[in-house]
């Protein structure tokens, strides 16, 4: 059965999907979310329940991004009664001389003095005794950044994809992965296993399974894919509560490297902390290889590093889960926010966003996206997101 058409179809009904979808309907354009599993399922990048909001980033671009998505929040968190963000601040602290996924202490210090965001820097011994870490080494340095919150990540998705379902314009499938994308003439052909849907435009944004779509358009993004584990350690002392934090710092022995962690909150586990390794022992190959189990060395690593740094926590972990992401491979690209490559039929009415992590940025994301899909420009500079088509990988 062929459906009438849209204006956009949004492919994958995440977070970042189903905010594009309800920014898509605030503007009356007609849309089509295709999830390939349920909603708010446990899949891909949207598993889980808890998120960090923070704006600390080496670059001051990024830190512009968490900025501009502020107001986006606070717009979104009007339209529950559910707490969405629990701002009890971010902690960066570690090794000064340590760069990681995330950055680096100094660099970031640099671009939120840029762009005059407050914080306040920390020794080793003040981190320990404010923060409640313990046996820190002595030139270890921090920053606070009293912005940084635990995001309830599971109430965003669902505020979000009751939003849609209020939306007049907008249409939700779920179970329905995308088999085929044809073009007839300026017009996306849309199989799935539940019918035929036509669109004038298309938004790709299907998490780690980003492949798996754009290869229908005889493309694809080079990306690594992290099965990323988490543990719930149970608090010993319930008078003692943390903020959300990362530490820098290099592995020495046999023992991992980064770790970072949340604060207990009412909506994930009260009474537990979790506390989570920055890094896979190995990587998979492909999205399809994830499994639910985490790698129970990922989970020592990150009991012994609580055993030795933390205080008032067990160091048994007594709840796990994990989460699929997709990493670029092209440096000092987190994020990719771009147009379909130009030997693609029509790919000035194909925007995709792909890889990297952007809970914090969800509901500004569907701004950005909404706009490119429908307008082919959006207000917010993503010249450092962007590819070039060099970077696509034609099939």
């Amino acid at each position: 059965m062929i459906t009438e058409n849209y204006d956009v179809i949004v492919i994958g009904g995440g977070a970042i999907g189903l905010a594009t979808a309800y920014h898509l309907g605030q503007r009356q354009a007609k849309t089509l979310v295709l999830e390939q599993y349920t909603f708010v399922n446990q899949l891909g990048s949207s598993a889980g329940v808890s998120r960090q909001f923070r704006i600390p980033y080496p670059d001051e671009y990024m830190v512009q991004m968490a900025l501009d998505a502020e107001p986006y929040w606070n717009e979104l968190q009007k339209k529950t009664d559910t707490p969405l963000l629990d701002k009890v601040g971010t902690l960066w602290f570690g090794d000064p001389e340590v760069h990681s996924t995330e950055g680096n202490i100094a660099e970031a210090e640099k671009a939120l003095q840029a762009l005059g965001v407050p914080y306040t820097t920390l020794k080793s011994k003040e981190i320990e005794e404010k923060y409640h870490f313990k046996n820190l080494p002595d030139n270890y340095t921090g920053l606070f950044q009293p912005d940084g919150a635990s995001i309830n990540f599971k109430a965003t998705i669902e505020t979000l994809l009751s939003l849609c379902q209020k939306e007049e314009t907008v249409e939700l499938r779920e179970d329905s992965p995308v088999l085929e994308i044809k073009q007839n003439g300026d017009l996306f052909e849309l199989t799935t296993p539940n019918g035929i849907y036509i669109a004038k435009k298309l938004a790709i944004i299907p998490g780690p399974y980003i492949n798996s779509v754009i290869n229908l358009l005889d493309f694809k993004i080079e990306a690594t894919y992290w099965n990323m584990s988490s543990a719930y350690f149970k608090k010993t002392d319930p008078a003692i509560q943390y903020p959300t934090w990362f530490v820098f710092q290099n592995a020495t022995g046999d023992n991992g490297n980064q770790f970072y962690g949340f604060p207990s909150v009412e909506w994930d586990h009260p009474e537990y902390i979790r506390v989570a390794p920055d890094f896979v022992i190995k990587p998979l190959e492909e999205p399809s290889d994830r499994t639910l189990i985490p790698n129970p060395q990922e989970l020592a690593y990150t009991s012994e590093w609580i055993k030795n740094h933390m205080t008032g926590l067990s160091i048994v972990p007594e709840y796990t889960s994990t989460c699929l992401i997709a990493l670029s491979t092209i440096p000092n690209k987190e994020l990719l926010i771009d147009f379909a490559p130009p030997y693609v039929p029509n790919h000035k009415n194909i925007v995709v966003y792909a890889t990297g992590w952007a809970a914090k940025f969800t509901p500004f994301l569907g701004k950005i996206m909404s706009d490119l899909a429908l307008d082919g420009h959006t207000d917010f500079d993503i010249t450092p997101f962007r590819l070039g088509y060099k970077y696509f990988l034609a099939l």
